[in-house]
């Protein structure tokens, strides 16, 4: 299969932190918003959040801000990862998860990392149903 650059649209939200790297927010190819790991970083201010709970709520909020620019919302997410400095976080984490994620949840994966970037301690990226027209 040959992808070309028109099967794919780079996706930039306002509302979401700048990228920190060469990377993109998100894109939005065949079908699908692909969505760059979001930290807990208060966009207006640009500083990470202090504490897991906080971080993982901004991150959420951050993925939901990318959506809303591709067109879409959290209801559309088939697959979410999950990246925590301390797995140990992992049931403070998923009582936040669950209150952006309320039913039919998307397949999730959490995993313990060395580090995140920014000293983060949670990060999370995730795969949407993109809107018909993308």
């Amino acid at each position: 299969m040959n992808l070309t650059q028109a099967s794919k649209q780079v996706v930039t939200a306002e509302r979401a932190p700048k990228p920190i790297g060469p990377y993109s927010a998100a894109i939005a190819c065949r079908g699908f918003v692909f969505v760059s790991g979001q930290l807990g970083i208060d966009p207006a201010s640009e500083n990470l959040l202090e504490g897991v709970e906080a971080q993982a709520r901004q991150a959420l909020r951050n993925l939901s801000a990318v959506l809303e620019a591709a067109g879409t919302d959290l209801s559309s997410v088939v697959k979410t990862t999950v990246f925590l400095k301390d797995i140990a976080d992992f049931a403070l984490v998923n009582a936040v998860y669950a209150e952006f994620f309320t039913r039919d949840y998307p397949a999730r994966s959490a995993i313990q990392v060395a580090a995140l970037p920014k000293g983060g301690l949670v990060e999370i990226e995730a795969i949407a149903a993109a809107p018909q027209d993308l």
